[in-house]
């Protein structure tokens, strides 16, 4: 890959951060329909987790979330949210993104590591389930 679509790439991905910064700021924004903030909850605390589901280093698939899902999470979430609150957060993300702050949000990786160790608690307690009753 040449450096030009490399720089694109990278000026994508710096703009789906700042749009995911700014519906995080539209979350918290009370013109926001609880909908939409429910659903905004869940979309920025998979993008800003620090456990990544669909890891990287799988060919391909490792780049489904990046590539897919965050950007039709966006594409939803915008719908949900009024215009005016949005214009406002934006304007607000970009600020935030040209001093160098990076947005850090305790609450939701509380929130994404419980949900990780709850679903590995799970799958831990079927696969002991399913080895007892293979032995019986």
């Amino acid at each position: 890959m040449d450096k030009a679509n490399v720089g694109s790439w990278q000026v994508a991905a710096q703009r789906l951060k700042e749009e995911t910064y700014a519906l995080y700021l539209a979350y918290r924004d009370p013109r926001s329909p609880p909908h939409a903030r429910v659903f905004v909850t869940l979309l920025v605390g998979y993008v800003f987790s620090p456990i990544d589901p669909i890891l990287d280093f799988i060919p391909m698939v490792g780049l489904l979330d990046e590539m897919v899902v965050v950007p039709l999470g966006v594409i939803l979430a915008r719908k949900m949210i009024p215009d005016e609150v949005l214009a406002e957060c934006r304007e607000r993300s970009r600020e935030v993104m040209r001093e160098g702050k990076k947005p850090v949000s305790r609450a939701a990786a509380v929130v994404v590591v419980a949900v990780w160790l709850l679903l590995a608690a799970l799958g831990v307690f079927l696969a002991f389930r399913v080895i007892q009753e293979c032995c019986t």
